[in-house]
């Protein structure tokens, strides 16, 4: 029997507000972390994947933008400025087709727990900030499997925007949206751009099946939570290490 991946639903006039939870058929799970920068995910990926790792479970992180396959491509029209919104948006895609088709589906088809930090709800956030039409977007990424959660870690605009420029020396030209003409200042561009990704953001709570973190929670709090629905949600048993006879 050939094994059913489940994939994230193409838009159409017809796509209901909410699609179903599709039935997964290979044994792994994916959870992904989502949000804004400065939101606190990054973190929180990081402290749950060092709980499962010292537990001995079986698991995989990726990450956002980093196929060696994409990234050289990606780093060069980056340093000339050549990216448009829809050649970026590609490359991003490029990135991500390569590490699904490598990594993400064999280790789900593997067994694993997949923990992925930023997914294609970063493209749907993002690049529709930049003008890329969401349903194009969709159908670009509809190859992808669907997460099993996905936790989107929300902290109010300021509260993020003042953690990234607290710890950057210089915000980059891309990554403060200077791409778009939106401000001559790199702050203000910045603060606009992040602004336009997180109300994107908040459009797919309800459709995408989002799991709202408060990401002004202290830090150790919000991961007693997360480590709980984890647990709720996925049987962390099936990916424990075997052990020796």
């Amino acid at each position: 029997m050939a094994t059913v991946t489940p994939e994230i639903p193409v838009l159409t006039e017809a796509t209901p507000e909410k699609a179903a939870a599709p039935k997964r058929e290979y044994p792994g799970a994916l959870v992904v972390v989502e949000g804004i920068d400065g939101s606190g995910k990054s973190t929180q990926l990081y402290l749950l994947k060092r709980w499962l790792e010292i537990g001995g479970y079986r698991i995989h992180f990726t990450e956002w933008n980093s196929s060696p396959l994409v990234k050289s491509a990606t780093r060069r029209g980056k340093q000339r400025r050549l990216l448009t919104p829809t050649t970026f948006s590609m490359l991003h895609a490029a990135d991500f087709a390569d590490r699904c088709e490598r990594q993400i589906l064999p280790l789900l088809h593997g067994g694993y727990l997949v923990l992925a930090d930023r997914y294609v709800y970063t493209a749907f956030a993002r690049d529709a900030a930049r003008g890329c039409s969401p349903r194009w977007l969709r159908n670009l990424y509809s190859f992808a499997p669907v997460p099993d959660i996905t936790f989107y870690f929300r902290a109010p605009l300021d509260v993020a925007v003042n953690r990234i420029v607290a710890g950057r020396p210089k915000l980059k030209y891309y990554e403060a949206g200077m791409d778009l003409g939106i401000s001559l200042d790199r702050a203000e561009s910045f603060r606009i751009f992040q602004e336009r990704i997180l109300n994107n953001y908040d459009q797919m709570i309800e459709t995408d099946r989002f799991v709202l973190m408060d990401g002004t929670v202290r830090v150790n709090k919000l991961q007693k939570l997360m480590r709980q629905l984890v647990g709720e949600k996925i049987n962390l048993s099936q990916f424990a290490a075997k052990k020796k006879k």
